[in-house]
């Protein structure tokens, strides 16, 4: 393909593959330069046939040279170009928590309904039932993300529920897809240490509604949340409709939700009707994110009435509130809490379905913010009867110091390093009527310890001590 075809006003030279790495670049590659490090001699030196930089860009090279203000967002608009077609129905779902059960519910709702659908995120690239293919990052990079969405096409997959996370905004990594529709869950703190502030937080994940999302597409929101009435205005300013989702929704409007043995039972008006529903996933949280879902896949098949139907058959999505196991009567689940209001809703949802104790093992990551490991140590004091705190993914940080932040904000806890020996104490306490959490690692098999990822699952570690 010419590059004057990806990019206006480019040469019109061959190009035959596009990347930001310049480890990947291959003679006749388009190179992007995306990161503050200037690897535009190394692209060079590989075979790179013509280079994007950023504006303030000075150094003169042997080969075409494109000037952007915007480096990521040329990269994805020129991916989107050189690999072509995408399915033709898509999905986006951003917020704080939540975003993996409901594109896995999307998904599964849309395979229900017989059509070819697929899921992408922090589990994957997941094609109808088979299993996932890993992915190494929530919102995987320009070119992956378009290769990927044209081998869906290509295989007929016309329907894509997928995550969007700020990162993945405000990196422009899923730039150049337009969205059908498009649902926000809730808005909570992480990741400060990129963002700084929330304001900034929000403003990155509102690129989704009011740059991504088509002119006259669905935004599909959650009425309950404090920030509801922003991100609404921002989607009517930009020409986005809205059905807004929960207590306070009105086309999705959550009336009852009543805690159930294994689940709940939910009364709500859906798209103008009433429907009772029973589905298999307890708390709240949980109801949002069926809701949601259930907008989502109402938004892309505009079948309402069909989809409700499959609602009771949703399952929960790997390592998001899973029940892993039962053991002396107790149970044990296996949620991807890692933030604190993620810890606290995992908490408060298993409260009503616990008869003995309620038992929390956690941990929080290193090179992240350092500011919510007092916050997830004072919750688990106050919320659960037990807790046991342990390592996540430490990453190049000390352990140690992370369990002390921790520790200090939760003078009942039990500082237990290892993991593995953490599971095997806390299982080994177990009584009737208990239930076990195992929260921050989910569905991930590997503990990144001192720079360097070691096999390791929490689901292992159950099916060990049952």
């Amino acid at each position: 393909m010419k590059l004057n075809q990806l990019i206006d006003q480019a040469p019109e030279i061959e190009i035959c593959g596009l990347t930001d790495d310049s480890r990947q670049v291959k003679p006749g590659f388009l190179f992007v330069s995306t990161t503050e490090n200037d690897y535009t001699e190394s692209a060079v030196q590989n075979g790179a046939a013509a280079i994007v930089v950023p504006l303030d860009y000075s150094r003169t090279l042997p080969v075409p040279v494109i000037k952007t203000a915007h480096p990521g967002k040329t990269l994805a608009r020129a991916a989107a170009k050189f690999y072509g077609a995408m399915p033709e129905h898509i999905a986006g779902v951003t917020g704080t928590n939540g975003k993996t059960s409901i594109v896995d519910f999307v998904r599964q709702i849309l395979t229900m309904m017989t059509y070819k659908a697929a899921s992408m995120g922090t589990l994957g690239y997941i094609k109808g039932n088979e299993e996932p293919v890993p992915a190494p990052n929530t919102t995987v990079n320009q070119v992956s993300l378009h290769r990927e969405l044209a081998e869906l096409a290509k295989d007929g997959y016309n329907y894509v529920a997928m995550e969007a996370s700020s990162h993945g905004l405000c990196q422009y990594r899923v730039g150049g897809v337009r969205f059908d529709t498009a649902g926000f869950t809730n808005l909570t703190r992480d990741h400060l240490d990129y963002h700084k502030t929330m304001e900034n937080y929000l403003a990155a994940k509102l690129i989704l509604f009011t740059e991504q999302l088509k002119e006259g597409g669905t935004a599909v929101l959650n009425a309950d949340i404090d920030v509801f009435a922003q991100i609404k205005q921002a989607c009517l300013d930009s020409g986005k409709k809205v059905a807004a989702y929960g207590y306070n929704g009105d086309v999705i409007k959550l009336l009852k939700a009543v805690p159930l043995t294994h689940g709940q039972k939910l009364n709500l008006e859906f798209y103008g009707k009433l429907y009772e529903i029973e589905i298999p996933l307890a708390g709240t949280f949980q109801a949002m994110n069926v809701l949601c879902a259930l907008g989502l896949a109402a938004e892309l098949t505009g079948k309402p009435e069909e989809v409700i139907q499959y609602a009771a058959k949703i399952h929960g999505a790997k390592g998001r509130m899973e029940l892993a196991g039962i053991k002396n009567g107790a149970a044990v689940y296996i949620d991807y809490a890692h933030t604190p209001d993620a810890l606290e809703n995992v908490i408060k949802a298993l409260r009503p379905h616990t008869r003995g104790r309620l038992r929390v093992l956690f941990g929080c990551g290193g090179d992240r913010d350092a500011g919510k490991r007092p916050i997830m140590g004072r919750l688990a004091n106050d919320l659960a009867d037990v807790a046991y705190v342990t390592d996540d993914n430490p990453r190049t940080e000390d352990a140690v110091q992370i369990r002390s932040q921790i520790m200090a904000a939760c003078p009942k806890g039990r500082n237990i390093g290892d993991r593995a020996a953490a599971i095997r104490t806390a299982m080994a306490e177990l009584e009737p009527g208990d239930v076990l959490i195992l929260a921050g690692k989910g569905h991930e098999t590997g503990q990144y310890i001192n720079g360097e990822i070691h096999h390791f699952s929490d689901h292992e570690e159950v099916a060990k001590n049952l």
